[in-house]
């Protein structure tokens, strides 16, 4: 065995990338680009469920989107 490391054993020893660089990699290599707006919604929905959470006076407001 040799003793510089490969591609593969340094890509074993980097740190992993992020979530959404991971996911903006994967949009990018396959042409998914009909997956952003899904995405995009789906945290849309998660921020304001995040803040009815959080600012419970706003609650009624929230709720009447749906």
């Amino acid at each position: 065995m040799s003793e510089s490391p490969d591609d593969f054993e340094k890509a074993a020893q980097s740190r992993p990338p992020g979530l959404w660089r991971e996911l903006w990699a994967l949009l990018r290599a396959n042409k998914k680009w009909w997956l952003l707006p899904i995405i995009i919604a789906l945290a849309a929905v998660g921020v304001i469920i995040a803040l009815a959470v959080a600012i419970p006076s706003a609650a009624p407001f929230i709720y009447s989107l749906f």
